[in-house]
């Protein structure tokens, strides 16, 4: 049985702990007076982020944990507050003593410690890598992030899905319109509506269009870091003209506020010329850099993920589709009737990450050929009702969760779980056969995303 998230809530008198796996959703209540929970993590590794978080919010002792540190607290973090109880309303909070964070680390005659990060060169978020090291040789890495917690769980709270719309389309902006049909997805069943063919057919032709600049800009990087700058130039020209298409049809580079139940104009023609133009720049793309032997020496067994490791710590995505792992919540009647194909590679590398992205390229390409339609289709949304709301998007990273609590007309409880927060998991199991030095290209070809990982 996958597991897919596990988070917490607050009722009157108890906690609740949800754990959601492929096939079910199981809920458990425990004493506010003694709250305490058993680890999944012994199964599913990928857990253990899930249940330090629950720690960190609510203050739920996760009694046979292997690892009970911190995970959204930082150094600094006042003892005894739990930002996600119905009493916390601190608008600042007072720093407590400095109380060091004890990384994981390998000792040993020859090994040493390395720091890369939180801050960086380059443009990235903030992000910690801690590596234990003999000579080049990486033996174990430790991936921390949270160092820019913005607060989004307890913002939504008592803000009507209206007024949160706005908030969640920009929490990860590669995969803003990933987020606003997750969005969409629970506005309909708080509604009990139907979204009409027509728009369904426009809302998933964005979803791949965003699909397709996230590809090409990953498919310039990792190239790039292989020591190709040509790869960026080429494709960077290619992703910047998908962005202004996407502005194009939706008013925003990134696509804000274009999940809005109403079928806007499409130039059909224009878009069909682009497309045609697009699929021959891959085309050339693809037979230019499939034969640049220097590249595949870098690419090729770099950087692995098993089929065993991909499923133990239940990655997502890009990522455990390159491993073998066939997941991807496209694979269902709607994507099937209109070409969807699903992309999958068996070793696991960051060769296989690159190709599995030229396939998918291609496959959204065909996709938005399929959904194009003259429609002017629109919905008028009904007053929503309160309850229970989850679903699932498959973004450019993987598989996006969202799950919101309707209590009074007002969200009381939201809870989102990017792909990255489980792909960031199984990073260090790529690093050990490989050099520090090919740590950059294996992160990379991961492309996993800082700000939806820090809520």
């Amino acid at each position: 049985m996958r597991f897919i998230a596990r988070y917490a809530k607050e009722l009157r008198d108890n906690f609740e702990v949800i754990t959601v796996y492929e096939d079910e959703i199981q809920k458990e209540l425990i004493s506010k007076q003694k709250p305490t929970i058993k680890t999944l993590a012994k199964k599913y590794p990928s857990a253990i982020w899930f249940e330090r978080k629950i720690h960190d919010d609510f203050g739920i002792i996760v009694e046979d944990a292997f690892d009970k540190r911190p995970l959204v607290h930082q150094e600094r973090f006042p003892k005894g507050i739990y930002p996600l109880r119905k009493d916390f309303d601190k608008k600042e909070l007072e720093e407590s003593d400095y109380l060091p964070y004890k990384y994981e680390e390998i000792s040993g005659d020859g090994v040493f410690q390395v720091a890369v990060g939180p801050i960086h060169a380059g443009i990235i978020e903030p992000g910690h890598f801690q590596f234990s090291q003999a000579g080049e040789d990486m033996l174990h890495l430790e991936v921390r992030h949270f160092y820019k917690n913005r607060g989004i769980e307890k913002m939504l709270e008592g803000k009507t899905l209206k007024d949160a719309k706005a908030i969640i389309e920009r929490i990860s902006g590669n995969e803003s319109i990933a987020y606003q049909l997750c969005y969409r997805d629970i506005y309909l069943q708080a509604t009990k509506q139907e979204l009409p063919l027509g728009l369904q057919k426009r809302d998933a032709l964005l979803l791949e269009l965003e699909r397709i600049i996230h590809h090409l800009t990953d498919l310039g990087f990792i190239p790039n870091d292989a020591g190709f700058g040509a790869a960026l130039a080429y494709c960077s020209r290619l992703a910047e003209d998908t962005r202004r298409k996407m502005k194009e049809i939706t008013g925003h580079r990134f696509g804000f506020g274009a999940i809005n139940f109403q079928n806007n104009f499409i130039d059909s023609a224009s878009l069909g010329e682009w497309l045609k133009e697009l699929q021959q720049s891959i085309d050339y793309f693809e037979d230019w850099i499939v034969d640049i032997p220097s590249l595949w020496d870098r690419f090729d067994t770099t950087g692995t993920l098993s089929f065993q490791k991909a499923q133990k710590y239940s990655t997502v995505g890009v990522v455990a589709r390159a491993s073998g792992v066939s997941q991807d919540r496209r694979l269902n009647k709607f994507y099937l009737e209109h070409g969807f194909v699903m992309a999958s590679e068996v070793n696991g590398d960051v060769g296989a990450r690159f190709k599995l992205r030229l396939q998918e390229l291609k496959n959204s390409i065909t996709l938005i050929y399929n959904f194009l339609e003259d429609d002017n289709s629109a919905l008028e949304l009904k007053e929503v009702e309160d309850g229970e709301y989850q679903s699932f998007v498959e973004s450019s990273i993987g598989e996006l969760f969202m799950a919101i609590d309707i209590k009074n007309g007002l969200i009381d409880r939201f809870f989102v779980r990017d792909p990255s927060f489980m792909n960031w998991q199984a990073l260090h199991l790529m690093m050990r056969s490989d050099i520090i030095a090919d740590f950059p290209l294996i992160n990379k070809s991961c492309d996993l995303s800082y700000a939806g990982n820090d809520l």
